[in-house]
């Protein structure tokens, strides 16, 4: 029986640690801005859909699905924006 070697993921793993921890400071020092209610929404929820995408894209291994799987793991997004501007929507009627 042949064993089968593992590569390393490690370097891609410090990676991905090191984007999410820029992404969280960003997302510590926008409250703090002179911004708008809706610039910092938006923005704070434009950095966690990126967060979630970086996860879902390296630790839950979407990189390595079929393309069928990856429009599958976008419907919840889809989901939001659809939300997002019923909401937008209301508030301007």
């Amino acid at each position: 029986m042949s064993e089968v070697k593992h590569a390393s993921h490690r370097r891609e793993y410090y990676k991905v640690f090191f984007m999410l921890t820029a992404l969280t400071i960003v997302e510590l020092i926008i409250p703090n801005m002179t911004l708008s209610k809706f610039a910092k929404g938006s923005s704070l929820t434009f950095l966690a859909l990126g967060k979630a995408g970086i996860v879902g894209w390296s630790y839950m291994h979407l990189k390595d699905e079929t393309k069928w799987m990856r429009f599958i793991a976008l419907i919840p997004i889809s989901a939001f924006f659809y939300a997002l501007f019923v909401v937008l929507e209301s508030m301007y009627r």
